[in-house]
């Protein structure tokens, strides 16, 4: 049962209520206040009881599984409520489960299924409901549910191996630094009362480490404490619009990290944007859900100046040919689908070498990366062995310098 807030006119009496009623269906909930001799001038559905998602997420896993399923039921001839109702039943997860549930009685009390999937926005984005809105008029639910399976498999299998390739550095640059701390703080202080008995000056790379470490013992809560607020602000900022305009224009600029996320955000523009056409979807809603799913602030602002120039009359190649951040390629293939009337297919072809290249880039970056970082521990704590044991290899030095 969903909740709707609504404004109407007792018509006995002829004063405005406003109040709230519940009701499977909009058409429900009026009929219902009918019946109580109200005349609704206004209802909506509360945005609290959109669905049943605000307990949980849904992964990208569980809603890839959800669409091949139903595209293969509803290809073999099940129709839509009794395919709904076996996805609820054996699913796991427990969100999921509740949100096919809604989407079954909503469908089953006369809306379309895309009108029931639009309840959901935390769950089905707008590129997901615009391309399941398309197979309903065109009568190819299951074509397009198959097509956006598998888009969706592609999207998980490349977000799988970006984060993949990311683990290992960061989980090597974590430990590098926890050791480092421990050796500062646990080691180093050990060795500097032995050095300090000495009674002479020490190597300058073994004085500094020692100040190093005497600065790091005694401000260790202030420069976690530091560390942790410089990390937060970070995050803050480029949440906001101007910081996340400034990490979009800047992070795909940065060597070898910012081109391999330049060519995702272009893989996801790519991928997207044939989806979409070969769905059905007019032009200037595809480039409107294009600009809001690339992951991009930049490119998400070319896209829909490029939208404003389609709308003018432009071709789609000369509006994006005016911004940078689409690179000639793009541009030229894209032109080349313009003149032979079969741009989804370009597209697809554009974003599968896209992929490959992603692919090439990250086997290559993983390989090359362990070496580095095993090279950069070797450095860090090899250097601090040195500066420790550098006094005992001068300490003829030291003991003459003392005298």
């Amino acid at each position: 049962m969903a909740s709707f807030i609504y404004t109407a006119r007792d018509t006995g009496s002829g004063r405005e209520i406003r109040s709230s009623v519940e009701a499977a269906t909009e058409q429900t909930a009026i009929a219902a206040l009918l019946n109580r001799n109200l005349l609704v001038l206004s209802i909506q559905e509360k945005v609290g009881k959109q669905g049943k998602t605000s307990g949980g997420r849904v992964g990208l896993a569980d809603l890839v599984m959800f669409t091949r399923q139903l595209a293969t039921m509803i290809d073999a001839g099940l129709a839509m409520v009794q395919s709904l109702q076996a996805l609820a039943d054996q699913t796991n997860n427990k969100v999921m489960r509740d949100v096919i549930k809604d989407i079954c009685a909503r469908v089953e009390s006369g809306d379309s299924f895309s009108e029931a999937l639009q309840k959901h926005p935390k769950v089905f984005n707008r590129l997901y409901v615009c391309m399941v809105g398309a197979g309903e008029k065109g009568g190819l639910l299951a074509e397009i549910l198959a097509r956006l399976a598998t888009y969706l498999e592609n999207t998980a299998r490349l977000r799988r191996k970006v984060k993949s390739a990311m683990m290992y550095p960061i989980v090597v640059t974590c430990v590098a630094i926890g050791i480092t701390i421990f050796l500062l703080i646990k080691v180093v202080p050990v060795f500097g009362e032995i050095f300090s008995s000495f009674g002479a000056a020490l190597p300058a790379p073994t004085q500094f480490l020692i100040n190093v470490s005497n600065i790091v013992k005694k401000y260790i809560i202030l420069i976690l404490l530091a560390g942790g607020g410089g990390v937060y602000g970070w995050l803050y900022f480029i949440k906001t619009p101007v910081g996340r305009y400034f990490w979009d224009a800047r992070r795909i600029k940065i060597p070898i990290f910012g081109h391999i996320a330049h060519k995702i955000c272009l893989a996801r523009f790519t991928r997207t944007f044939a989806s979409l056409v070969r769905s059905g979807v007019p032009i200037l809603e595809v480039l409107h859900i294009v600009s809001q799913t690339v992951g991009n602030v930049v490119m998400e602002k070319a896209i829909k100046a490029g939208a404003l120039d389609i709308e003018r009359g432009e071709s789609i190649s000369n509006s994006l040919s005016k911004h940078p951040v689409f690179p000639i390629m793009i541009i030229r293939m894209i032109t080349a689908g313009e003149q032979t009337g079969k741009i989804d297919n370009m597209l697809e072809r554009i974003s599968d070498f896209l992929d490959e290249e992603i692919e090439t880039v990250l086997s290559g970056l993983t390989a090359l990366i362990e070496p580095i970082l095993i090279v950069f521990l070797g450095v860090v704590v090899g250097g601090i062995v040195i500066c420790m044991f550098l006094p005992i290899f001068k300490m003829p030095e030291i003991v003459s310098g003392r005298r």
